[in-house]
């Protein structure tokens, strides 16, 4: 059934509540332009952290704030904005995290202390949240499925190429101005406001309840678990525990929980958590090991480093449009099958090819970012699929928060086992120049393949596709 932008379907329906050609396009642009700038936001300061850390004289833990800082309250800012998606106005929620994105640029450009630095990139990460939410909440509620994947396939290759090209322009601005004008160049955002006001319909409050105790608790566990993954301390893995622990019993107790946890009970939807959790992570490791394995063989500069994983990010941006039209054609869930399976075969090419000159890093990276589009773009469609429609935002914030713990994990964990390998000798002989690299790789290899098998065995083709 379709309905009118005017008349939009009531939450709890099957409905989609927007099917216009026209409409698809013109949000399919809008979304695509603001989560540009708000991944672009993430990645492009990391490389302004060592010039950070000089003007305000930081050591370097002091620094990494501005990075952890922003990934902690994003990633706790995705999946409250999809809990609010299923009360509020898409609209405003859109609206309200531009403004915070664009007020928290403001503060970071004007402030002159490194406090007043880290406020504005909290409350730029407290906006830019709710951009890749929402804009997966948006296909779902206002795009049907079958063109569904299409929509997301642009989103994941605007991700893809953010990342891409973070560091390069990154680097160029702070590189030729200055690091506080990173902050001004996410200012062009404010013009999608009144676009996103004009072009997304108008929709009633719908019945439901926020679980303030259930939406703190969950922002306690998150902060503690990302503080012990990327600061390692011991004391954050308590605090972990028992705000983990007070959580669950919140969900059980409470009327509306933050959180429904009828959601858990699905096995296909909990098989694809922990395919995106395991999937995610090693593809995370990946992007954090490879600039130190380039700097550290071949002694590359940030610029060049940029240079060698450019042609992999851009072929992902490309194939992720590739990736959202075969998961329409051929349903999402063959598609993420077969982006398992490159992720896979990319990641046993990158155990062989640990030592090889910087250019044939760069072909091969191209394998494994190919398997991370198809993931990417058809996985959330897949997710989209498996959620009740009044549930669609939080099951989708969640999926989302799965998706920026992977990347903590994944950074930090091939960290850690870049120290505790040094001196391992290689599992591959063909990696033997790298040791600790290559063997990172092939255990990548066989966590991905153990996702592949889990995503086959808990959701496999029990999902219903309107293809």
């Amino acid at each position: 059934m379709t309905r009118s932008a005017a008349n939009p379907a009531p939450a709890g329906t099957d409905s989609i509540r927007e099917q216009s050609p026209g409409f698809q396009r013109r949000i399919v642009a809008l979304l695509c332009f603001a989560v540009f700038f708000s991944v672009l936001n993430g990645t492009m300061f990391n490389v302004a952290v060592p010039d950070i850390a000089g003007d305000f004289q930081l050591s370097p833990t002091e620094a990494s704030w501005v990075v952890s800082g922003f990934v902690m309250v994003f990633a706790l800012g995705s999946v409250t904005y999809g809990k609010l998606a299923d009360i509020y106005p898409v609209r405003n929620l859109i609206s309200i995290g531009l403004l915070l994105f664009n007020c928290g640029s403001l503060l970071g450009f004007l402030s002159e202390s490194y406090a007043g630095l880290l406020i504005g990139r909290l409350v730029q990460a407290a906006g830019a949240s709710a951009i890749p939410a929402l804009a997966m909440y948006t296909a779902t509620c206002f795009v049907p499925p079958a063109v569904r994947g299409r929509t997301l396939g642009a989103v994941s290759a605007t991700v893809a190429f953010a990342t891409g090209v973070g560091p390069l322009i990154g680097g160029s601005i702070a590189g030729a101005l200055h690091w506080r004008y990173l902050f001004l160049f996410s200012l062009a955002t404010l013009v999608a406001i009144p676009l996103f006001r004009r072009t997304l319909p108008k929709e009633p409050t719908r019945p439901g309840g926020f679980d303030l105790p259930g939406g703190l608790l969950l922002g306690a566990w998150v902060c503690a678990l990302l503080l012990y993954v990327t600061q390692n301390q011991p004391l954050a893995l308590l605090l972990a525990l028992l705000a983990l622990a007070g959580l669950i019993w919140r969900l059980r107790r409470a009327a509306q929980p933050f959180i429904a946890p009828q959601l858990f009970r699905d096995r296909r939807y909990c098989g694809a958590l922990l395919t995106a959790f395991l999937a995610l992570s090693v593809v995370f490791g990946m992007m954090f090991h490879i600039p130190l394995l380039l700097r550290s063989l071949h002694g590359l500069g940030t610029i060049s480093i940029g240079w060698v994983i450019f042609p992999g990010a851009m072929s992902a941006a490309l194939l992720g449009v590739v990736a959202g039209i075969l998961a329409d054609r051929w349903g999402s869930v063959l598609v993420v099958q077969i982006g398992l399976l490159l992720l896979v075969g990319g990641f046993l090419l990158l155990s062989c090819a640990a030592a090889a000159p910087p250019a044939v890093l760069a072909l091969v990276l191209i394998g494994v970012y190919a398997g991370f589009a198809g993931i990417h773009a058809s996985l959330a469609k897949t997710v989209s699929l498996l959620l009740p429609p009044h549930h669609s935002g939080v099951g989708l914030g969640v999926y989302n928060l799965s998706f920026f713990l992977a990347g903590a994990f994944g950074a930090a964990f091939t960290s850690r086992l870049l120290e505790t390998w040094a001196t391992t000798p290689a599992l591959n002989p063909l990696g033997a120049g790298a040791a600790a690299s290559s063997n990172i790789f092939l255990l990548s290899a066989l966590t991905a393949l153990i996702a592949a098998l889990l995503f086959h065995l808990l959701v496999g083709a029990g999902v219903k596709e309107d293809n």
